[in-house]
């Protein structure tokens, strides 16, 4: 990515090894893991039953080796199939340095079939993070410094797949401990009753004090009329953010909700590209701008909507996917981005993707920040036998009762 290098970075490049970018093999990897019922968390899109996740790999002729992720979209043979079918084979023997290059390449192979949003998006991002990865390696820089910043401590919150529709007794004690690990801010699902939201976000400020901070997430499941009745009590109960509380593409909803907040609103886990997120900008309700770096384009596309956000005074909370190479790949994102925001952390009970599939995982501070690696890259290695000991398993990852 030529326009951000700077001089040093390009001769750094020039001195690697004569064809060490030049890409010999791409692959996808399909996993799944099952949840034992103890690590199970109730969602407004059901109970958790396993996870999945879709690991990218990109090898150089000279055999240094990139990793990504690409989320699964809940279909993650699909996902998977998508790379190894109708991207890898065109990327063979191109510039894997060229990373914006590459990724004009890929959007426009799927423009004409897939379009440029949903899996082809997807698809993308795991493709363009793990060339991201093999790029920082073959200067042998962190990938924060390859982008412009350097390690430095990044908030994060207590989120992904727990503190779930529980009791509120339960989601108190919950919470406790997450603070007890070093978080100064954690997320509560939402999005079933008003009753019963506003009951469990209470527990947690009564639990937690006014010192840690609180955000909800409705995950697109209110009604305009829910929205309303909800704001009062969020705002008494000095909750950061109202995120999702309706679907993405439902805009009139919120530039109405945005008329009566009174918190800020978040959104954009579910939005693709740029061109998404120049529109949810523009319409000027949402103020908290969440990409994720496996959905929306990479962090090639991830670095553009964080120029948009800070253009508009806007922070940038990457929403986070399945794995430890999300993680660690937002946490490089934030160190090197001006308007960065929370990292946010999941803090499942069980989660193999995030705790074995790689080693270096990202660790939560007693400051309540993390801190990238100042190994070259992610910082992470992937375990490939974790690969192959965990193949998808067919089916939903979430069950109705």
């Amino acid at each position: 990515m030529t326009e951000l290098l700077s001089a040093e970075h390009k001769e750094r490049l020039h001195e690697a090894p004569r064809g060490a970018l030049r890409i010999a093999d791409v692959t996808a990897y399909a996993v799944s893991v099952p949840l034992p019922e103890h690590a199970q968390v109730r969602l407004g899109v059901g109970r958790t039953v396993k996870r999945d996740a879709v690991v990218v790999r990109v090898r150089s002729t000279e055999g240094l080796t990139g990793w990504g992720e690409a989320h699964h979209g809940r279909a993650p043979t699909a996902i998977a199939a998508m790379v190894n079918d109708s991207l890898a084979e065109g990327l063979v023997g191109q510039d894997g340095s060229d990373v914006v290059a590459l990724n004009r390449h890929m959007a426009r192979a799927l423009q004409l079939t897939q379009g440029s949003s949903g899996a082809a998006a997807l698809a993308i991002s795991g493709i363009d993070m793990a060339l991201w990865d093999l790029r920082a390696r073959a200067v042998g820089w962190p990938l924060c410094r390859l982008l412009g910043g350097a390690p430095k401590p990044v908030p994060a919150y207590a989120g992904g797949v727990a503190l779930g529709w529980d009791a509120p007794e339960a989601l108190a004690d919950e919470a406790r401990g997450l603070v007890a690990q070093g978080f100064r801010a954690v997320k509560q699902r939402i999005g079933d009753s008003v009753e019963r939201d506003v009951a469990r976000l209470s527990a947690l400020r009564t639990a937690l004090g006014p010192d840690v901070a609180i955000l909800s997430d409705a995950n697109s499941l209110y009604s305009p009329r829910d929205a309303l009745r909800m704001m009062p009590h969020l705002s008494e109960l000095d909750i950061r953010w109202l995120e999702e509380p309706f679907m993405p593409q439902e805009q009139r909803r919120y530039a109405d909700a945005a008329v009566y907040a009174t918190v800020p609103l978040a959104a954009g886990e579910n939005l693709f590209t740029r061109q998404d997120f120049a529109q949810l900008i523009a319409a000027g309700a949402v103020t908290e701008i969440q990409p994720d770096l496996s959905k929306a384009g990479g962090i090639t596309e991830g670095l553009r909507i964080a120029g948009m956000a800070l253009a508009n005074g806007l922070d940038i909370h990457p929403h986070a996917s399945m794995t430890a190479l999300n993680a660690a790949a937002t946490l490089h994102f934030l160190s090197a981005i001006e308007g960065g925001g929370w990292l946010e952390a999941d803090v499942s009970v069980y989660n193999p993707l995030r705790d074995d599939l790689v080693r270096g995982a990202p660790q939560i501070g007693s400051d309540g920040c993390v801190r990238a690696a100042e190994t070259p890259g992610l910082g992470v290695e992937v375990n490939q036998d974790f690969l192959r000991e965990h193949p998808p398993i067919p089916g939903s990852a979430y069950r109705r009762d």
